[in-house]
């Protein structure tokens, strides 16, 4: 590094490093927090807890289910992966490799489509899940998550299908290979990247949503984690200890499979914005 440009990159270090504090700080936070008692958390949720209050972990699981509640959130997740990236790669498969006149329309679709309030959909989708007798349904929810997920996604994937060069499946059609064959065997293989961003941004977003699912599983014996997670608030005082509690177990699989797949995640984002 040459002298001149030193200062400025000590100065974009700084910058990243505070960046990244300010970006950790409410994760720490938390995570403090959990392994303190209700009383010193809300004497002072910034001090270093007196004693480490292990317990609140149990008591968090026990207290709100969260056995039960996690394993259903995971199903509901894992099904809205995998019928989101069947579907929305089928799609992005066609839209990239069929000229369209209206492709820009039906850009613009997805791009609206991505912008609708959840809030907006409550009411005819929960009119319509009753009278079909499928509330607290786990497959019906997946696919209403599907249906809101999926412009995005094709939106997302088409970029990296057109990034696929032509020459590949004309030679695979020269070796007579199917059309079906072409996509599974020769195309899909290299938009792999796109499909795992896709997975784990769809991952996230259902295991984070609370809305749909408080509305469609309305028993008291089966709500999925994050619904739980807020049975620590009552009318008349909040079990913080506990409720930090719960949030770290809640974070902690995405944290984890984020850690995992982070670099698969990150190269995934950037070939997308520059394909198409």
């Amino acid at each position: 590094m040459r002298a001149s440009q030193r200062p400025k990159g000590l100065l974009m270090a700084a910058f990243l490093l505070l960046l990244m504090a300010i970006s950790l700080f409410p994760v720490l936070l938390m995570v403090l927090n959990s392994v303190k008692s209700d009383v010193a958390v809300m004497t002072n949720p910034l001090a270093l807890p007196d004693h480490l209050a292990w317990d609140n972990f149990p008591k968090a699981w026990g207290q709100a289910h969260l056995g039960d509640a996690l394993f259903l959130s995971l199903r509901i997740a894992l099904l809205t992966v995998l019928f989101t990236s069947t579907s929305s790669s089928l799609a992005a498969y066609a839209l990239a490799r069929r000229k369209m006149r209206g492709w820009s329309l039906a850009s613009g679709y997805f791009l609206m489509a991505t912008t609708v309030p959840i809030s907006l959909l409550i009411f005819p989708l929960y009119g319509l899940v009753v009278r079909l007798g499928l509330l607290g349904n786990e497959v019906v929810l997946a696919l209403i998550y599907t249906a809101i997920y999926t412009p995005f996604s094709i939106f997302l994937l088409r970029s990296y299908f057109l990034g696929v060069p032509l020459e590949l499946e004309e030679a695979a059609q020269l070796d007579g290979a199917a059309e079906t064959q072409i996509f599974w065997h020769v195309v899909l293989p290299l938009v792999t990247p796109g499909i795992l961003t896709v997975a784990l941004l769809v991952a996230l977003f259902t295991w984070n949503e609370f809305l749909l699912s408080l509305t469609f599983f309305q028993s008291q014996d089966v709500k999925t984690a994050i619904v739980q997670f807020y049975s620590f608030e009552g009318r008349y005082g909040t079990q913080w200890s506990l409720l930090m509690a719960s949030a770290v177990m809640l974070a902690g699989p995405i944290i984890v499979l984020f850690l995992i797949f982070q670099r698969l995640f990150v190269d995934g984002l950037v070939a997308g914005s520059i394909k198409g």
